[in-house]
C-alpha cells in the first residue's frame, strides 16, 4: 500500500527527532523512578499504567477516537486484523521495563546508544523486508551508510573506561529495547493503517502492554519482593503520558518516514536531549564529554546522509 503523501519530509522528520526528545526524557523518568521502587518492572507497570488512564480519558472524550476503536472491534471480529497486529504493547513494554532497570544507573546517554544500536539495524532489516506500512523500502547507499553511521556513535561510547564503570549486559538489555521499538512502530503503524486510527493504535499498544506488564511485576514480586513505597513527587509519573504522545506520532509518522528514516530521527532527538539530560543530570557511568559530541555529531551525520528518498 502507497503512504500518503501530505506530510512533507521535514516536518516528517522534525516530528521524529521530537519522538526522540520525548522518549530520552522518559528514559531518565522512569530509570529514577526504578531506582527508588527499587523494581524496574513495577516501574514499568506504573508508568503504562498512567498513560493507559489518560489515555483512555482522552479516546472516550473524541468522537474520532471512539470511531477508531469502533472499527477496530469491527476489524477483529470480521478477521480482518491479525493478532499480531495488537502486540506492539509488548514491545513497548520491554521499553519502558529496561528504562527502568539500567537508565537510572547507566545515564540516559549510554541506554540511547544501546537503544540505538538495536533500532537502526532491525529498522534496517523491517523496511526491507516491507513489514512496515510504508511497504517494501529499497536499501539506498544513504539508508545503509546512515544505519551504519549510528553504529559507529554506539562504537564511540563504549570506547574509554565504560565498560568499567558499566557492566556489557547493562547495554545488551538497552539493545533489545531498540528492536522492539522498531518492531513496535512498524506494527503500530500497520495497526494505524488498517483502522484509520493512530489514536486507536495507540490505545491498543497501552492496554497490551500494561497486561504484560502486570504479569511481569506479579513475577518480579513474587520473586524479589514488594517494591518500596510510591514517591510523592509528580514528575515521576509524566512518563507515561510522554509514551502516549511519541507512540501516537510514531504510529501516524512511520507510513511516511519507514522505519529506519523514523528510528534515525528518533535516534538524533535521543541523543541530542540525552546529552543535556546527563551533563544537567550526570550518573557514575556517563560518557566522557569527548564520547558524547563525537556521538552527536556522528549521529547527526547518520540522519542526513539517509534522508534522500527512497526508490519503491
Amino acid at each position: 500500500m502507497t503512504p500518503t503523501r501530505s506530510v512533507p519530509a521535514p516536518v516528517a522528520i522534525g516530528g521524529a527527532v521530537a519522538i526522540g526528545v520525548m522518549t530520552a526524557i522518559q528514559a531518565r523518568i522512569n530509570g529514577v523512578l526504578g531506582v527508588r521502587l527499587g523494581d524496574g518492572i513495577v516501574a514499568g507497570l506504573v508508568s503504562f499504567s498512567v498513560g493507559t488512564l489518560v489515555l483512555a480519558a482522552i479516546v472516550a472524550a473524541l468522537p474520532s477516537g471512539r470511531a477508531g476503536m469502533a472499527r477496530l472491534v469491527r476489524g477483529l471480529r470480521a478477521r480482518r486484523i491479525p493478532p499480531w497486529m495488537l502486540l506492539g504493547g509488548a514491545c513497548g513494554a520491554l521499553t519502558v521495563s529496561t528504562q527502568g532497570l539500567t537508565a537510572g544507573l547507566l545515564g540516559v546517554s549510554l541506554f540511547t546508544v544501546g537503544v540505538v544500536a538495536g533500532q537502526t539495524t532491525h529498522g534496517l532489516v523491517l523496511d526491507r523486508i516491507g513489514f512496515g506500512p510504508a511497504g517494501v523500502v529499497a536499501v539506498t547507499m544513504g539508508r545503509v551508510a546512515g544505519a551504519t553511521l549510528a553504529l559507529i556513535a554506539v562504537a564511540v561510547s563504549l570506547s574509554g573506561d565504560v565498560l568499567t564503570t558499566a557492566p556489557l549486559w547493562m547495554l545488551v538489555l538497552p539493545f533489545t529495547a531498540g528492536v522492539g521499538i522498531a518492531w513496535q512502530q512498524a506494527a503500530n503503524g500497520r495497526l494505524a493503517q488498517r483502522v484509520a486510527s493512530p489514536m486507536a493504535a495507540t490505545m491498543t499498544s497501552f492496554v497490551a502492554g500494561t497486561v504484560v506488564l502486570a504479569l511481569a511485576a506479579a513475577v518480579s514480586v513474587r520473586v524479589g519482593g514488594a517494591p518500596d513505597p510510591l514517591p510523592a513527587e509528580p514528575w515521576l509519573y509524566l512518563g507515561g503520558m510522554l509514551g502516549v504522545a511519541y507512540i501516537f506520532l510514531g504510529a501516524f509518522l512511520v507510513a511516511h518516514t519507514g522505519v529506519l528514516l523514523l528510528g534515525l530521527g528518533s535516534v538524533l532527538g535521543q541523543l541530542v536531549t540525552a546529552v543535556v539530560i546527563d551533563m544537567l543530570w550526570p550518573t557514575e557511568a556517563a560518557p566522557a564529554p569527548w564520547q558524547i559530541v563525537t556521538m552527536v555529531v556522528i549521529a547527526a551525520a547518520s540522519v542526513l546522509v539517509a534522508l534522500a528518498r527512497p526508490r519503491r
